[in-house]
């Protein structure tokens, strides 16, 4: 994989003496073998001599009420970095193929010093807890993962008191701060980077429909944000229950759809009867539409996902949203490429990471491991690239807050990204539009970031 992917490299400028920028991604290193699976590999993995199997799932150990002070190992020259996956319980398949990636990412970027401690968090809090006693017991001076927030924000004190830094998958952005800090897909950039494009061709009053709660409450609070400074105007928002099979009355909401058809039936009462040219041209034209008049919004965010976007998308134009004249707008949730397929988003846009660079990724993993990643196995290699470099760019390791908030930011399979001082993380997307059966780049990721880290 270091051949395929010797193209990306991390942006490490602050961290580098002679102003050269390290090419983390063309190690030396031995490929794992492609027939059978990837075999482990040694030293790299420690301290067992081969990937730990998964771990039966266990009742979740209660976190404890008072945050318990542990003191890792004295310091050594061989950095020891945990990365705390679900390997065992609900989510044990995906924990399973990010340690892959994972592994990847050590032949790519790691040397021969750097050691990577997988720990099995079990998908809970509790699992977390345990996890990170037992990686700080072991020496962790840098802890990736875990997942999820819950467990993110329940490792942190634990973490903090060892003062170590926590690096998690997780998207919420509640959990970001002090010592953590959050790797997933924020909503913050992705709404920025969309509405700021749409408003740049023209977008002016937008619409959000969104799952109630969680991430879609998010999104909809940056949206509103977002066009506070772009001097563009949040005209109607409507949310659902994820889990409701009839959309219909939110829709109809959405589209003002009562008031709407009324406008149009009594319009074509002004010509129905009639047989003059003018008036059968007046009825062909209305013929067909669902609603009349205008629907308060050019620019329609739709956060949503999978077979539930497949669901929504589609049923928009019987309630007269036409992207001929709305433009559907997405987040990273749509980068799927089943997705091409759905006329309904014919010409929508969506922000996601660069498709070149995540696509040597996929090729290097399915020719690695014989099955496609899934969507965020790309975190899991970012990171432990990420923290191979930093263990090696300087005398000696530094995973320190002024290393992961360097300004420039870092560069991966998913594209730019850099840490700010409150924990969050910007990325540097592209804007995607949906053709017929296709996907393409309309407006490129940038190559740097623009300005200074901000809270």
């Amino acid at each position: 994989m270091g051949g395929a992917m010797a193209g990306l490299a991390m942006l490490l400028a602050g961290c580098v003496t002679d102003g050269n920028l390290p090419n983390l991604f063309a190690m030396p290193q031995a490929r794992p073998p492609v027939a059978g699976g990837p075999q482990p590999v040694q030293p790299l993995l420690a301290p067992a001599p081969a990937l730990p199997p998964p771990v039966p799932t266990q009742p979740a150990a209660p976190l404890p009420q008072q945050p318990i002070v542990l003191t890792p190992p004295p310091a050594s020259d061989t950095p020891v970095v945990a990365i705390l996956l679900p390997l065992s319980g609900r989510d044990a398949q995906l924990g399973q193929q990010m340690l892959e990636a994972a592994e990847l990412a050590l032949f790519d970027a790691a040397d021969e010093r750097f050691t990577l401690l997988p720990v099995d968090t079990g998908g809970t809090p509790g699992g977390a807890v345990e996890a990170a006693e037992k990686a700080i017991g072991q020496g962790a001076r840098l802890i990736l993962g875990p997942l999820f927030g819950a467990e993110a924000a329940a490792v942190g004190p634990i973490a903090r008191s060892a003062n170590i830094n926590v690096v998690s998958f997780s998207n919420d952005q509640s959990v970001a701060g002090d010592n953590v800090f959050v790797f997933g897909f924020l909503p913050r950039p992705q709404i920025e980077r969309i509405v700021s494009y749409a408003a740049a061709k023209g977008s002016r009053r937008f619409a959000a429909l969104a799952p109630r709660g969680g991430f879609g409450d998010t999104v909809t609070d940056e949206l509103r944000k977002t066009a506070s400074t772009r001097r563009v105007q949040v005209t109607r928002t409507e949310n659902y229950d994820p889990g409701s099979v009839d959309l219909g009355p939110t829709l109809r909401r959405l589209a003002d759809f009562e008031r709407r058809s009324l406008a149009l039936a009594s319009e074509k009462r002004q010509y129905e009867g009639k047989t003059d040219e003018v008036s059968r041209q007046a009825l062909r034209r209305l013929d067909g539409l669902q609603g009349q008049g205008d629907l308060g919004f050019d620019a329609l965010l739709l956060p949503e996902g999978g077979d539930r976007l497949k669901l929504v998308a589609p049923l928009l134009t019987s309630y007269d949203v036409d992207p001929k004249n709305v433009r559907i707008l997405g987040t990273v949730l749509w980068d799927d490429p089943t997705l091409a397929a759905e006329p309904s988003l014919r010409g929508a846009w969506f922000a996601a990471p660069p498709p070149e660079a995540r696509a040597e990724f996929e090729a290097a993993f399915e020719k690695t491991y014989q099955k496609r990643p899934p969507r965020l196995a790309t975190l899991a290699y970012d990171l432990v690239a990420l923290a191979a470099t930093l263990a090696r760019i300087e005398a000696r390791p530094d995973f320190s807050r002024r290393a992961l908030t360097q300004p420039t930011g870092f560069a991966g399979a998913d594209g730019l990204f850099r840490f700010l001082p409150d924990g969050r993380s910007e990325r540097g997307y592209a804007i995607l539009e949906i053709g017929d059966r296709q996907r393409r780049v309309v407006d490129p990721a940038p190559d740097s970031f623009s300005g200074p880290l901000t809270n």
